[in-house]
C-alpha cells in the first residue's frame, strides 16, 4: 500500500557529520547557512518525496503552481532546521533556545493525578525534541515515548556519541508485540505514554478518517487503546516559531469512551487546526493519502 511508511528517513553518516562540525565549529545559523543547498538538492533529485509533498500543497492546501513549488523548497528547508536544532539541543546547546507552553497544565495535571494518560503526536513541527519539554515538566519519569528502532543504524551510533542521552523514558515497538505489555503497564502504574497517531507499518492495524478534505489510512493502535481503556488524551505538538523559538500546544480530547472512530476524528481535526497555523510544517515526505493525483 503507498500509504503506508517505509520506516526510515533519508540521510547519511557523512551529512551528518557536516552538520555535526558546523553546528559545534561555527554555530547553527551556519548550519542553517549550508541548509540551503541541501534543500535544493531534495527539491531535484527526491522525487517519490518531491511529488508527495507537491500534492499536499498543490491538491489538499489548494496552493497555485508557483506557490506550490517554492514551498516545496521551504518545507524541506524548515524540516532541516528542525533537524539541526534537534543536534544543537542535543549537544548541549539547548540554552541557545527558547520556548513556550500552550495548555502544559492539561499535561502537568495528568501526571500529579497518577490516573494513566494517553499523548498522541504528529510528524508536524518538531516532536522530536518534546523529550527535552518533558525532561523538565517530568520530574518523577512518567511519560514514556512510544517509537520505532528503525532508523539507519550506522546513523543513529554516530549520533548517540555526539549528543547527550534524554533521560526521558523509551518503548521500542517490537515485533513480537511485546511493547504492548510495557504500555499497558505504564498506564497501569499512573504514567502517561506517548504516541504519533499519523504512522504506520506495513501489516499494522489501520483506521480511516479524512484529514484536509480526502480520506488517509492511520495506525490504529493509540486509538484503540485509548478509547477502551478510558483514559484521559491529549494531543501533544512541538512548532518551530522562529530561528529560536518553539511552541509546546497540549489540548484535552473530549470523546465517549470506546469511540475510537471518534477519537480518530478528534485528531485529526487538531492536526489540521495545527496545520492552518503551520502549513509549512508537514513533514510526512511520502504518499500519505495514498494518491497519484
Amino acid at each position: 500500500m503507498a500509504g503506508e511508511w517505509e520506516g526510515k528517513s533519508k540521510g547519511t553518516v557523512l551529512g551528518y557529520k557536516i552538520f555535526i562540525f558546523f553546528i559545534q565549529k561555527l554555530g547553527v545559523r551556519a548550519a542553517y547557512g549550508l541548509l540551503y543547498f541541501v534543500a535544493l538538492y531534495y527539491v531535484f533529485f527526491a522525487g517519490k518525496s518531491t511529488r508527495s509533498i507537491h500534492y499536499y500543497f498543490k491538491k489538499r492546501l489548494k496552493y497555485s503552481a508557483s506557490k506550490s513549488l517554492i514551498s516545496i523548497f521551504k518545507s524541506y528547508y524548515t524540516f532541516g532546521k528542525t533537524i539541526i536544532d534537534k543536534a544543537a539541543i542535543s549537544s548541549g546547546l539547548k540554552n541557545r533556545f527558547t520556548q513556550e507552553c500552550d495548555g502544559v497544565e492539561n499535561i502537568i495535571d495528568l501526571l500529579d493525578k497518577k490516573q494513566g494518560g494517553i499523548l498522541i503526536s504528529a510528524h508536524v513541527g518538531n516532536f522530536e525534541i518534546a523529550e527535552f519539554f518533558f525532561e523538565e515538566i517530568d520530574t518523577r519519569s512518567q511519560i514514556s515515548l512510544v517509537t520505532t528502532d528503525v532508523e539507519h543504524q550506522n546513523i543513529k551510533e554516530y549520533m548517540e556519541k555526539v549528543t547527550i542521552r534524554s533521560k526521558v523514558k523509551f518503548i521500542l515497538v517490537k515485533d513480537d508485540m511485546s511493547h504492548i505489555f510495557e504500555i499497558n503497564n505504564a498506564l497501569t502504574n499512573g504514567e502517561l505514554v506517548c504516541f504519533t497517531g499519523d504512522r504506520y507499518m506495513k501489516g499494522q492495524k489501520v483506521m480511516t478518517e479524512s484529514l484536509m478534505g480526502k480520506e488517509a489510512n492511520f495506525p490504529a493502535g493509540p486509538f484503540l487503546l485509548a478509547s477502551r481503556l478510558n483514559v484521559p488524551v491529549l494531543f501533544v505538538y512541538v512548532m518551530k516559531q522562529t530561528n529560536k523559538h518553539y511552541h509546546l500546544y497540549a489540548r484535552r480530547a473530549e470523546v465517549k469512551n470506546r469511540d475510537a472512530q471518534g477519537l480518530l476524528k478528534k485528531y485529526t481535526e487538531s492536526v489540521e487546526w495545527m496545520l492552518k497555523k503551520y502549513p509549512l510544517q508537514w513533514f510526512n515526505y511520502f504518499d500519505f493519502w495514498d494518491t497519484n493525483d
